[in-house]
């Protein structure tokens, strides 16, 4: 037959209690750290552990073992998920936060832009007639398709001269880079 315990009332419950968690105390420990690997983290999950087994009311005198070893584990699984969920937290709050520019670089970087926006311009007699409408009409802002529309082509001569346009010019202002 088992003993249930009900919630301690007296000190002599509450002693014997205690005493009951408290043998599993090594055992639990030893499968912490093999799940963990850090002694510190095994000792919160198993002290832990052993706080709510000992404050459980309806706790079985014949099944503390099995219940300090269920609760010890899902605590382990919820540490290790808690490292893994800041690990990845850490890593997107690493890659969001950027150096505060310098209000002086970003003048630079827009003189740079618009610098090298006139050289590509020069540049534009040396693409195909249908290549520089292409571009310059999706220069203006209007989408492939409005692009198609006005110049009276399908959608994908459209895509495909601007796609030439595009690797044309990229691979111009790479070899001027390179100079």
């Amino acid at each position: 037959m088992t003993r249930t315990l009900s919630h301690p009332c007296t000190e002599k419950d509450r002693h014997h209690r205690w005493n009951l968690v408290l043998a599993e105390r090594e055992r639990l420990l030893r499968l912490a750290v093999s799940r963990l690997g850090r002694i510190s983290d095994a000792e919160d999950c198993v002290q832990e552990a052993m706080l709510r087994a000992a404050a459980f009311d309806a706790l079985d005198e014949s099944r503390v073992a099995a219940l300090l070893t269920t609760i010890t584990l899902r605590l382990c699984v919820d540490h290790q998920r808690g490292t893994q969920r800041d690990r990845r937290l850490a890593v997107r709050v690493h890659v969001l936060r950027r150096p505060e520019p310098d209000p002086g670089s970003e003048v630079e970087h827009r003189v740079c832009d618009r610098a090298a926006g006139a050289w590509l311009l020069t540049q534009l007699p040396g693409l195909g007639n249908r290549e520089r409408d292409v571009l310059l009409a999706r220069a203006r802002g209007l989408t492939t398709a409005e692009t198609a529309n006005a110049l009276q082509i399908t959608y994908k001569s459209a895509e495909s001269a601007f796609t030439r346009a595009r690797s044309r010019l990229r691979a111009l202002y790479h070899q001027e880079m390179a100079r």
